[in-house]
């Protein structure tokens, strides 16, 4: 990509939401994606430092709410706050991607624009950054939406799918990137049961959903003008007022009564063009626990390890153990365990079952004790 076109290229981070299946380090006050969940850096630090290798930082966005914004001033150094896009309250993603298209077409119409999660976990960042180049390439050219699939290697429930037309796979121009596929886009599907990912696998047509989204300013624009009118005039109307005395009323009042809808089913699903670039770079969507064990490499891990704090463990096998100092954790005979001390709670659970953290967490808040959430 040269130095010319990558003027025009800009990122957005999604940096919403609470993370209730990472509790208790991920609580309402602070959320998953400013935690540090691996000993390397909090999420959406890693992300900014990930996209810097293919964006300039000034072209940076992340989008998240007020208490985001607070967070993020506070542990992201040199990071331009002029860039932290803050939503009123948490409407899902279409409206979060419309607010931030209205703020960056104000600064360039012009643009391409990535737009990624903050909570995700790539190990091969070189690989990652080749297939964003590729989708850059293709949404400028094809004048079309490109999301990024990733290769399914298991009937993985806890990730929505792509479904893609494998009769109509398009051969890549690049030829350093012939590990990328390039297909049209057929289906969306949401989290699917055991059974149905099974299919999914079996059918060698679906990809997990990795929430990745490369596009044009005026084809997504378009998009949203074609099948959401009315959130595009909401975009209309937040532009117009950006920079004026009048923005954070606008954007208030859209957001008072917009329906919570994801850019999936609002505009992909919908949308007239939309290529799906498929790869490996060794992606996860860090969203419980049991993903967190799989990075960790499904062997004994600790993470949280402090000099004050120790960690003992006899034959025990698949046992991770996340926790703050201060105390001394021994585990003797464990399998496939998952064990998060914070200062205030106690998590333990079986591998395999931490999709279920999200329900002790609507236990706890029907139980009146906010205080632990």
């Amino acid at each position: 990509m040269s130095n010319g076109s990558s003027l025009h290229v800009y990122a957005v981070i999604m940096a919403g939401g609470i993370g209730k299946k990472l509790w208790p380090l991920s609580r309402k006050k602070m959320p998953k994606q400013f935690v540090d969940l691996l000993d390397d850096g909090t999420m959406v630090a890693t992300t900014v430092r990930r996209i810097s290798a293919l964006v300039r930082e000034e072209n940076i966005f992340i989008i998240t709410c007020e208490l985001g914004r607070t967070i993020l001033s506070d542990s992201l150094g040199s990071f331009n706050r002029d860039n932290i896009i803050v939503e009123p309250s948490h409407r899902h993603t279409a409206p979060c991607i419309a607010l931030a298209t209205a703020h960056i077409k104000k600064r360039d119409p012009d643009a391409i624009t990535i737009v990624l999660p903050s909570d995700h976990f790539v190990l091969d960042e070189e690989a990652f950054i080749k297939i964003l180049e590729a989708g850059i390439e293709i949404a400028s050219e094809k004048k079309a939406l490109v999301t990024i699939g990733i290769t399914a290697d298991r009937p993985e429930t806890a990730y929505g799918y792509i479904q893609v037309d494998a009769q109509r796979s398009i051969p890549m121009a690049f030829s350093d990137r012939c590990d990328f596929l390039l297909f049209r886009v057929k289906a969306f599907a949401e989290k699917p049961d055991a059974a149905t990912a099974v299919e999914f696998l079996e059918s060698k047509d679906f990809y997990w959903n990795s929430g990745v989204f490369i596009w044009h300013i005026d084809v997504i624009e378009r998009e949203f003008e074609r099948s959401m009118p009315d959130l595009y005039k909401d975009l209309l109307a937040i532009y117009e007022s950006l920079g004026s005395e009048s923005e954070r009323e606008v954007i208030e009042d859209v957001y008072s009564w917009i329906h919570p809808l994801s850019i999936d089913y609002g505009i992909m699903e919908k949308a007239e063009t939309v290529f799906v670039l498929a790869g490996e770079f060794g992606w996860s969507d860090l969203g419980c626990w049991d993903e967190v064990l799989k990075v960790a490499g499904n062997r004994n891990a600790v993470a949280g390890e402090l000099p004050d704090s120790l960690v003992v463990q006899l034959d025990c096998d698949n046992v991770f153990v996340k926790k703050t100092a201060g105390k001394v954790v021994c585990t003797i005979g464990l399998r496939d365990v998952i064990i998060v001390e914070t200062d205030d709670a106690l998590l333990v659970c079986s591998k395999g079952h931490s999709h279920r953290v999200g329900n002790v967490v609507d236990a706890l808040r029907r139980e009146g004790l906010e205080e632990y959430l």
